[in-house]
């Protein structure tokens, strides 16, 4: 049964047995993080109009490649849901495990949405879809 997180002006849906992080949302910033029950995570930040997401995506994946020696980074463009999302697939090494992880992120009623998932990759098999749905419940919100 999935659990919704509505605040910050967006909504989502996650997996119930998901934890959900708001650190960051009692710390003023406009984010939040779900953790998967083992590990793997999704999170969304919301940047000003002003924030262009394509520097968005970059600034990211170049913090990832200043931290992982090893990243590979594919650049990506996609519509989800009516949205035109751009980012990076990045595969990288993180204590001596394969992981994925993808930046994603649109400009929907003035703001900026940033979109980032990661585990490990035997994880990310199973729960990429999981993601997707995430993501799809936040975009399909932001439409309405």
């Amino acid at each position: 049964m999935p659990t919704t997180f509505d605040n910050l002006g967006i909504s989502f849906q996650y997996p119930d047995n998901w934890q959900l992080d708001e650190a960051e949302v009692r710390a003023g910033q406009s984010a939040v993080t779900v953790f998967s029950p083992g590990g793997a995570f999704w999170s969304v930040a919301i940047h000003s109009s002003s924030t262009d997401p394509e520097r968005t995506v970059q600034a990211a994946m170049n913090a990832l490649r200043r931290e992982y020696d090893s990243l590979e980074a594919e650049e990506i463009s996609q519509t989800i849901n009516g949205h035109a999302l751009h980012g990076f697939d990045l595969n990288f090494f993180c204590l001596d495990l394969t992981n994925t992880a993808t930046i994603r992120s649109t400009k929907v009623n003035g703001a900026t949405y940033t979109i980032y998932c990661q585990a490990e990759d035997r994880e990310y098999a199973t729960i990429q879809r999981v993601f997707e749905a995430m993501t799809l419940t936040l975009l399909r919100s932001l439409s309405g």
